[in-house]
């Protein structure tokens, strides 16, 4: 790497539509500024949603003719894919759609000379939810054998990675996720794309890219018990929209769910929210659950990930058991019933989220990560 240069960075993402570990993926690049180019992949074609939240005065390409990083494994395949990483002087992976990218590093790394890989793992797909396969664990343990660092934001993920992966503790990073604590100070937009909150009205809000994993149906089921004036807002993009606005017809509340997709700045939506709730099959070390602690909103969850140790304690008896139903809707009951248990619990969560989830710390430990992984004292 030649003196003064811009640090090459190719990042190679399952997807990069709006989601937690995109957009992280985002305001980090922002955070490193002119010191870094950045090459995004990723590996469902045109979805590049997340884009919209990089810095555009950054110098940062979105090919569309990368290799594929679906398919057979093969060593052709593999081949073309680490030809791809030749040019760049650090590889970052995110998630199980990059890992055909981190065995292909591992394959030909010695013969191409290929640059080092941190790989980064944030949870899993509705194909793992309930449980990991067998077969993706061994190709793990192969494959990520020759990471300089594998990253995970929650102790969940931690001990998953330690034992059935078996990265060594050198080598494993946990790097919880943290936010601009600024941007939350209770200023509220004054509506969403295409949706005005009526005086009067309650919002039971989420943010989430909308797929499968996050199990969106199931909170509109557990909203449906909820009594007029509330509302259901879910704010995101992705191929489930259709699935949730057929359930919300079904149960004969479509007027009360709105999607108003996505938005770039959770913190001016956030305040027009009166409670927040997620519903995934699974969770690691969910942003959204960071951000709307810090908007002081209590939260209703499943027990998914790191959640019942994110939220205040005062909070921990509105996080139900995984795949409850009927607990997670009496939750959200009890929540929505008693608006001075909102204020209490909100009060407790934006504390936590203040004293514990900045993102400064974050961004600070993923330079470390990265500068060691290059051998170097700071990145970029």
């Amino acid at each position: 790497m030649s003196a003064g240069r811009a640090v090459r960075v190719l990042h190679l993402h399952s997807t990069f539509s709006p989601g937690g570990k995109e957009l992280r993926a985002a305001k980090l690049m922002n955070a490193f500024g002119a010191g870094a180019e950045h090459v995004v992949v990723s590996g469902v074609l045109g979805e590049l949603g997340a884009a919209g939240a990089v810095d555009p005065a950054l110098a940062v390409t979105y090919p569309d003719d990368f290799p594929s990083l679906a398919g057979k494994p093969g060593p052709l395949r593999w081949w073309r894919i680490a030809r791809t990483m030749q040019p760049f002087d650090l590889v970052l992976t995110y998630n199980w759609g990059s890992m055909d990218a981190v065995g292909a590093r591992w394959l030909y790394r010695h013969v191409l000379r290929l640059p080092p890989l941190v790989h980064h793992e944030d949870g899993f797909n509705s194909d793992e939810a309930a449980g990991l396969k067998p077969i993706r664990n061994t190709f793990r343990r192969l494959a990520l054998r020759a990471a300089a660092a594998t990253v995970v934001p929650s102790r969940v993920l931690e001990a998953i990675a330690r034992t059935a992966w078996h990265i060594p503790e050198a080598r494993l990073k946990r790097i919880p996720n943290g936010i601009q604590l600024g941007e939350y100070r209770g200023e509220a937009a004054a509506a969403l794309p295409g949706l005005t909150k009526r005086p009067g009205t309650l919002w039971l809000g989420t943010m989430a890219g909308l797929r499968a994993v996050k199990n969106l149906p199931r909170l509109v089921r557990a909203f449906a018990s909820l009594p007029s004036p509330w509302e259901l807002v879910i704010v995101g993009e992705g191929p489930e929209r259709g699935a949730i606005l057929a359930e919300a017809q079904r149960l004969g509340i479509g007027d009360r769910v709105h999607l108003p997709g996505f938005v770039a700045h959770p913190s001016g939506v956030l305040p027009l929210f009166d409670l927040f709730a997620l519903s995934s099959n699974s969770e690691q070390f969910p942003i959204s659950v960071v951000e709307a602690m810090a908007a002081g909103l209590t939260v209703v969850s499943p027990a998914v990930g790191d959640v019942i140790e994110i939220v205040a304690k005062e909070n921990r008896p509105l996080i139900t058991a995984p795949g409850d139903e009927a607990a997670l809707a009496a939750a959200l009951g009890r929540a929505a019933a008693d608006a001075a248990l909102r204020e209490q619990i909100g009060t407790a969560n934006r504390a936590r989220a203040q004293a514990e989830f900045g993102e400064e710390a974050m961004v600070v430990a993923y330079r470390k990560t990265y500068a060691a992984a290059l051998g170097r004292r700071d990145f970029p």
